[in-house]
């Protein structure tokens, strides 16, 4: 045979082998991401940034007539944000660029209200320009959040604001580099200075912008740039302002029917089975209660095992997680927020420290042709661009992962390949200890990612059986990891009558001081509730003996109990149920009023004794389909019962999307007697509710 034939026959038989393994790549189900979209599932966590005028005004929404000239940071350094966020593992920036109050944080050449109004670097100041240059230097996107609501511009609702918006966005997405996401809030149309004309404009949030031109704009300029929000948007809200996703969260989204007004928005936690577009979802949240930095609130930044939470409930049900970092006045992120990411990150590093599952022999009751390009060996490589797949015909399936001995674990992280879609609805996880099997989760969607936290098993074999799908499987991802135990600082209530109760999760026993001191394990172990009807501090903590590790110490500051407050007046008539607002139980709430825009409601309290004070707090009810919040509002003080002084009067900004504790600050004054006036409510509604009311007491020296 001459060396040309034998040539040929090698080929046939190297062509034969490989049609062997030469298994067609599964067709793509339904919606899939645009490249711009995987992109931007991959970014997974990164920082909001609110920091405006609202920030020296100490408000969450400005009316809009607020000058320019009370923007002055004292110590600006966007590079401490960059920082801040590089070291939490952000992968990104999205900066306020303007808020509703329309002011500016870039010399806008189409507005005079901006910071080069500004007393900061004499007006030649850009915000912007400073914070891009830092995501560069940090290897950070940047990402821009632009009002499309100006309280302050005196054409909004007519045509020429539109311009005026475009304008600006061009501006923004030329000067400054490229642009990941672009955030266009949902708060359109309401009351505000408008130039002062001082009232309120109703606008079409669908209609108005002409958002399909708005995008097409956007789109030529930056074509890289993900739009989030408003209009035919490639992401969307998550429907809550709590960061936290539903349990079942698909990446689509029937958009035609958002569009014509017939989604509302908490079907946003879910996405829909059936939606005919990828919109993934985006949680948004705030490491404190308020958006903007308030004095007041460094103090309240949100507790560890919240922060735990939120990544859990976010990146772990197929969401990305946008975490606000309220600059303060000096222009940095403040220490107490950057103590509590630091925290949050270190738990994070440790929960996914090892991962247990490379190293079992891992098998599958179906591989599509039975190729080795879709065998069980991707769903461990660490390898994105690999993944299991099953015939065209199965749609339920389960893997196998087999240890060499038996392993702790309790943490699972599942990944489908999106590229062709999301197909998963339903999943179950089985262990197997002492021979037996036992399942430990039944759960819905995964999508780009999702993670179970699960109680600590000893496992000799895990299984995990895919019940449920829209298609055959494409699984990219399983991975196991053994977190350590995070024990929960405990939960603190204080009753009318000054009694304190503290509860620990679980079998976790419970140290506390009064006296200032850090408890230890050599403080005092608490037995029974706690007597305490003078202003106090408590410092506790949970304490897990089993494992030796204690919770993060949990302070609570306490002012005399209002053990003997009285309603002694309601435009309700109703003393009874009033008293709800003063029980120092924020489980309780008092609904009152009527939908009579011309009488507000008001609510009058005796103190019995004269107290220093120096503002006030609104609770509002927490549970139920409608809350009845309030919106505006004016407190009174007085120490007779006859003279009384406005101290605070506005709006409780934002509570509809954050129906958070609302906490008003004034100059210390004395007072016995105390008047809330409810003005109006969201929705304009006229009928209101209260879960509690209270006063926050100077401290005297």
């Amino acid at each position: 045979m001459n060396y040309k034939g034998l040539l040929i026959i090698m080929l046939a038989f190297i062509q034969l082998y490989s049609c062997k393994d030469a298994v067609a790549q599964p067709k793509a189900y339904g919606p899939t991401p645009s490249e711009k979209q995987l992109k931007w599932h991959e970014m997974e966590f990164y920082a909001f940034v609110h920091f405006s005028l609202n920030t020296f005004t100490n408000k969450e929404w400005g009316y809009g007539d607020e000058s320019p000239e009370l923007f002055n940071p004292t110590e600006l350094d966007a590079k401490q944000w960059a920082r801040v966020a590089k070291e939490a593992g952000m992968k990104g920036i999205i900066i306020t660029a303007k808020h509703h109050d329309g002011f500016c944080l870039w010399p806008s050449e189409y507005t005079e209200r901006s910071v080069k109004n500004s007393p900061w670097k004499d007006g030649k100041g850009d915000v912007v320009k400073e914070l891009a240059e830092a995501c560069k230097e940090y290897g950070l996107k940047l990402g821009i959040y632009l009002s499309p609501w100006d309280r302050n511009h005196p054409g909004y609702g007519k045509e020429e604001y539109i311009t005026y918006f475009r304008n600006q966005l061009k501006e923004l997405l030329t000067n400054y580099g490229d642009v990941f996401e672009m955030w266009f809030d949902g708060a359109n149309g309401g009351d505000g200075y408008y130039g002062g004309a001082n009232e309120t404009r109703k606008i079409n949030t669908l209609e108005y912008y002409d958002w399909d031109e708005t995008y097409k704009m956007i789109y030529d300029i930056s074509p890289n740039t993900l739009v989030w929000g408003i209009g035919p948007s490639e992401a969307r809200w998550i429907g809550n302002e709590r960061g936290r996703a539903g349990k079942t969260n698909w990446c689509l989204l029937r958009q035609k029917d958002e569009l014509a007004g017939k989604v509302h928005y908490s079907e946003f936690m879910n996405g829909h089975e059936d939606g005919e577009k990828w919109v993934p979802g985006e949680a948004d949240v705030s490491i404190r209660p308020g958006w903007f930095y308030h004095e007041s609130e460094d103090d309240k930044v949100r507790p560890l095992e919240e922060m735990v939470d939120i990544y859990y409930e976010s990146i772990g049900r197929n969401a990305n997680l946008l975490l606000n970092l309220p600059v303060d006045k000096r222009g940095l992120v403040n220490e107490n927020d950057i103590a509590r990411l630091k925290e949050l990150t270190a738990v994070i590093k440790a929960d996914f420290k090892e991962e247990l599952l490379a190293n079992s022999k891992v098998s599958a009751d179906n591989i599509r042709g039975n190729s080795e390009t879709y065998s069980t060996d991707n769903l461990v490589d660490d390898n994105k661009e690999t993944y299991w797949a099953t015939d065209d015909s199965i749609s339920t399936a389960s893997v196998l992962f087999e240890f060499e001995r038996p392993t702790k674990l309790n943490r699972l992280e599942f990944q489908e390949y999106i590229k062709l879609g999301q197909r998963v609805k339903a999943f179950n996880v089985e262990v197997k200890v002492n021979g037996k099997w036992e399942t430990i989760a039944s759960e819905t969607t995964i999508g780009y990612k999702r993670i179970l936290r699960l109680p600590r098993v000893k496992a000799e074999a895990l299984r995990v059986n895919f019940t449920e799908s829209k298609s055959s499987l494409v699984i990219s991802a399983i991975k196991a990891y053994n977190a350590p135990t995070l024990v929960t600082m405990p939960k603190v209530t204080r009753d009318k009558s000054g009694e304190i109760t503290v509860e620990a999760e679980g079998d976790n026993i419970i140290y506390y001081t009064l006296d200032g001191t850090e408890p230890t394990v050599d403080s005092q172990l608490y037995s029974k509730s706690i007597k305490a009807p003078q202003a106090v501090t408590l410092k506790v903590m949970s304490y897990n003996e089993e494992e030796g590790v204690s919770s993060k110490v949990k302070t609570v500051n306490y002012g005399k109990a209002k053990g003997k407050w009285k309603v002694i007046s309601s435009s309700a008539k109703d003393f009874k149920s009033a008293d709800r607002t003063i029980d120092g139980d924020r489980n309780t709430f008092w609904t009152f009023g009527e939908n009579n825009p011309d009488n507000p409601q008001e609510i009058v309290i005796d103190m019995t004794e004269t107290l220093s004070i120096k503002g006030f707090s609104y609770f509002p009810k927490q549970l139920g389909h409608d809350l009845n919040l309030i919106s505006q509002y004016e407190f009174y003080t007085s120490t007779d019962n006859k003279l009384w002084v406005k101290q605070s009067e506005g709006e409780f900004s934002n509570i509809k999307n954050n129906p958070v504790e609302q906490l008003k600050t004034f100059n210390s004054v004395k007072a016995r007697y105390i008047k809330f006036v409810a003005k109006s409510g969201i929705d304009d509604k006229h009928i209101f509710s209260i879960a509690e009311l209270d006063v926050q007491e100077t401290l005297e020296n």
